[in-house]
C-alpha cells in the first residue's frame, strides 16, 4: 500500500471512530487504540508534509499559535435579531408577516446561548471561519474552529462549489462543569457561564488551548441559499443535514402561529433538561422569497424575531450565611446554598449584599429561598419561598479575618473592618491592584498572591515591584520560567496609564470611571494628591462624599509611603495627554448591558481615543447611552430623561463618522 492510500485509510478509520465516540456516544475501540491510530497518522504527516490533507483529523488537535486575528469582511451580512419579551409581541410579529406575505409558514428554533460564526467551504473543504463581529467585519478564527469536532472539515453528499453557513458555537454544560472542577482544584477563577467560556475559547491565540475546551456547534442558516435554488428555510436545514452538518435541534415548521407559541412555551419548560444552554426561541419566516420581500431594517431582518425568556429563578435551601471581607474592609454576607442548576452553571453560593437587605427580606438560615443570576452572571438571593424558622441574622462585632472590631458609619449600609493589618483586605487589595481593570499584571492571581503573602515577600501591592526572581521561583508550582514570566509582566505594568494606577490603589469609591475623570482633570498623581476637597468635588461625576474619601486617603501616612515605594520602583504617575479634535470630542457616553463581541473596556477605549469621555451615571448632560443585552436601570433612566440610546452597530457607525449625531 502506498503512503497516500495508507494515510487516506487512516483518516477514514479515525473519522469513523470519532463519530462513534463524539456523536453517537457508542465507541467501538479503546481510547488507547484510537490514540495509536492518531499517532500513526501524525507521524506519516510529519514525514510527508506534501501529502497532508486539509481535512485531516490531526488539524482538530490545534497547536498553532497566532500573533493576532485577521479581519474578515463577510460576503453575506450576519444580521442580529430583534428581541421580544411577550407572547403578544410574537403575535404582532406574525400579523406583520401575514400582511406582507400570503399564507406564511414559520420555523421555530431554540436560541442557543453561544457565539455566532460563519463557516466557508470551497469544493467541500472547510477553508475559513469567522466571528460575527459587527455583522459586516469579523475575526478570522479558522484555526480554532478546526478544533470543534462538530464542524465537518470535508462535506459529504452533493455539495456546491462554494458554500457559507452560519452557526452557534457553544460549550456543553457537562464540559463547563468539568473545566470548572479542574480550575477550582487549581485555585483558578471559575468560568462564569457557558457562553462566556465559549467566546473566550474561540479567541485563544493558541488553537491547542481552544481544542482543550471541547466546544460544539449547531448550524442554523445557509447563507447563500438563494444561489442554490432552495425555496424555504426548512428545506435548507434538511439539505445542510445531508451535507454532514449538525443543524438547529428540534426545530418546528407550522403555518399556525398559536402552534409556534406552544412550541416557545415547551422550549422554555425544557431548558434545564438540555445538554446546552438556551436563552430564548427564534421564530423565522420559512419562505426565502417572502424573506426577500420583507427585507431588513439595516441591522435586523423583518422576517424573524427572538423571544427572550425571563431570568431563570430556582428554589433551594439556605444552609448558612458566611462573611467575606473585601479589599475596602466591607463585610459582605454570602448565602451558602444546597447546589442548584441555574442559568448554565451549578450554584452553591450567592450574594446577600448587606445586613439591611437580609432584614428587609427576613432571610434566615434554613429557609427555602429563590435564587437567580443578575445579568445571567452573578447569583443573588431574591427572596424567601418558605421559612425554616431559623434565628434572625446579626452582623458580628469583630472581623472574621483579623478579629478587630468592625464599625458601621451612619448613613451607610456597609459594615467595615478598619484595621490596616487585616489579611483579607490585603490579599484582595493586591489581587485588585494586579487585575485587568487596574495594573493588568498577567499571572498574578489569587493563588500566587496567597503564596507570596505566606512567604512574607509581599505585604503591600508596592512589594510586587521588589520581588526577587530566585525567591519567586522557589515557590511551589512556580519554577524559573514562570517566575521570569511573572517579573516581565510586573515590569510591563510600570508603564500603565495613570487611571489604571488610580483604579488599583484602593482609594474609596475610585473605580475605572472616577479614575479616568481624575486623570482628565490633573496632570499627574502629585497634583491629585495635593488637590483640595473642593477641587475634587468640582470634577464632573465626583461628588462630595467621594471627594472627601479621596482627600482622606491621600492624607494618610501609609498612603504616602505606598506612593513613595511605587515612585522608587519607577511606576508611571503622569497623565496621558487627551486626544483633541476627535469625532467624540465634547460627548459623554454611559455604557450598560453586555455588548456582543466587545467588552466595555474596548468600547471605552474607542470613545476616549476619539476625544469623548465615559461616565458611570446617566444625567441630562449625557450625550449617549450605549446599551447591550441585559441593560438595566441606566437604560431606564436614559429613556426617562430622553437621552439618546444607541446599540453597538450605531456606536461603531458614529465612531467612523457615518451616523448623524
Amino acid at each position: 500500500m502506498d503512503l497516500r492510500n495508507e494515510m487516506d485509510r487512516l483518516i477514514s478509520e479515525i473519522e469513523y471512530h470519532s463519530e462513534r465516540y463524539y456523536t453517537l456516544d457508542a465507541p467501538e475501540i479503546s481510547d488507547y487504540e484510537y490514540d495509536m491510530l492518531m499517532q500513526r497518522l501524525k507521524r506519516l504527516e510529519a514525514e510527508n508534509p506534501d501529502l497532508v490533507r486539509p481535512d485531516s483529523p490531526t488539524r482538530r488537535v490545534g497547536g498553532r499559535v497566532l500573533e493576532g486575528f485577521e479581519q474578515v469582511r463577510h460576503e453575506f451580512p450576519m444580521e442580529s435579531l430583534n428581541d421580544v419579551f411577550d407572547i403578544d409581541e410574537v403575535r404582532a410579529y406574525a400579523q406583520r408577516v401575514a400582511e406582507a406575505v400570503e399564507k406564511p409558514s414559520f420555523v421555530l428554533e431554540r436560541k442557543i446561548d453561544g457565539l455566532s460564526v460563519a463557516l466557508r467551504y470551497e469544493n467541500g473543504i472547510f477553508v475559513q471561519g469567522a466571528t460575527r463581529g459587527d455583522g459586516t467585519v469579523g475575526e478570522d478564527i479558522t484555526e480554532n474552529l478546526r478544533t470543534v469536532r462538530d464542524i465537518p472539515l470535508r462535506l459529504s453528499g452533493d455539495y456546491p462549489p462554494s458554500l457559507t453557513v452560519r452557526g452557534e458555537v457553544y460549550m456543553p454544560r457537562r464540559v463547563l462543569e468539568e473545566l470548572n472542577a479542574e480550575r477550582e482544584e487549581r485555585g483558578e477563577k471559575l468560568l462564569a457561564n457557558a457562553r462566556n467560556a465559549a467566546a473566550g475559547s474561540l479567541r485563544q491565540l493558541d488553537s491547542g488551548l481552544c481544542a482543550k475546551r471541547r466546544l460544539s456547534v449547531f448550524i442554523f442558516n445557509l447563507q447563500n441559499s438563494a444561489e442554490l435554488g432552495l425555496e424555504s428555510h426548512s428545506q435548507s436545514l434538511a439539505y445542510l443535514e445531508s451535507l454532514g452538518f449538525k443543524v438547529s435541534p428540534d426545530y418546528t415548521v407550522s403555518s399556525d402561529i398559536e402552534e409556534i407559541i406552544k412550541g416557545i412555551e415547551r422550549f422554555g419548560r425544557e431548558r434545564e433538561e438540555l445538554a446546552y444552554d438556551t436563552d430564548g426561541a427564534v421564530v423565522k419566516l420559512d419562505s426565502l422569497e417572502g424573506r426577500s420581500q420583507m427585507g431588513s431594517t439595516g441591522k435586523a431582518p423583518r422576517w424573524a424575531v427572538a423571544f427572550k425568556y425571563p431570568p431563570e429563578e430556582k428554589v433551594t435551601k439556605l444552609l448558612d450565611i458566611t462573611l467575606q471581607v473585601g479589599r475596602t474592609g466591607v463585610l459582605t454576607p454570602t448565602a451558602e446554598l444546597e447546589p442548584v442548576r441555574l442559568a448554565g452553571t451549578t450554584v452553591s453560593r450567592a450574594s446577600l449584599h448587606n445586613e439591611d437587605l437580609i432584614k428587609e427580606k427576613n432571610i434566615r438560615i434554613g429557609d427555602l429561598v429563590r435564587v437567580r443570576k443578575a445579568g445571567e452572571i452573578i447569583p443573588e438571593v431574591v427572596g424567601v419561598e418558605k421559612s425554616g424558622g431559623g434565628a434572625e441574622f446579626e452582623m458580628p462585632r469583630c472581623c472574621p479575618s483579623c478579629g478587630e472590631a468592625v464599625i458601621r458609619l451612619e448613613g451607610e449600609a456597609a459594615t467595615r473592618c478598619i484595621s490596616p493589618e487585616c489579611p483579607a483586605q490585603l490579599s484582595r487589595g493586591i489581587e485588585h491592584f494586579a487585575s485587568r481593570s487596574a495594573m493588568d499584571i498577567e499571572g498574578l492571581g489569587p493563588a500566587l498572591v496567597e503564596a507570596l503573602m505566606d512567604s512574607g515577600m509581599v505585604k503591600s501591592p508596592a512589594d510586587i515591584y521588589f520581588l526577587e526572581e530566585e525567591r519567586v521561583a522557589a515557590l511551589e508550582n512556580m519554577g524559573k520560567k514562570s517566575a521570569s514570566k511573572l517579573l516581565s509582566a510586573i515590569e510591563a505594568s510600570k508603564s500603565r496609564e495613570l487611571w489604571q494606577l488610580l483604579s488599583g490603589m484602593g482609594i474609596p469609591n475610585v473605580g475605572t470611571a472616577t479614575a479616568k475623570a481624575l486623570e482628565g482633570a490633573f496632570s499627574d498623581l502629585d497634583a491629585i494628591a495635593s488637590a483640595s476637597e473642593e477641587d475634587l468635588a468640582a470634577i464632573r461625576d465626583i461628588g462630595g462624599i467621594t471627594a472627601k474619601g479621596i482627600r482622606s486617603w491621600f492624607e494618610r501616612e501609609s498612603s504616602r509611603d505606598f506612593i513613595g515605594r511605587l515612585r522608587l520602583a519607577g511606576v508611571n504617575m503622569t497623565a496621558k495627554a487627551l486626544p483633541e479634535g476627535g469625532v467624540f470630542e465634547g460627548l459623554t457616553f454611559v455604557l450598560t448591558g453586555t455588548l456582543e463581541n466587545m467588552t466595555r473596556d474596548e468600547a471605552s477605549a474607542i470613545i476616549e481615543a476619539k476625544g469623548g469621555r465615559v461616565s458611570s451615571s446617566v444625567s441630562k448632560k449625557t450625550s449617549y447611552v450605549l446599551a447591550g443585552s441585559e441593560a438595566g436601570s441606566k437604560l431606564e433612566r436614559a429613556l426617562a430623561l430622553g437621552v439618546r440610546v444607541i446599540d453597538k452597530e450605531e456606536f461603531l457607525a458614529l465612531a467612523e463618522g457615518n451616523l448623524t449625531k
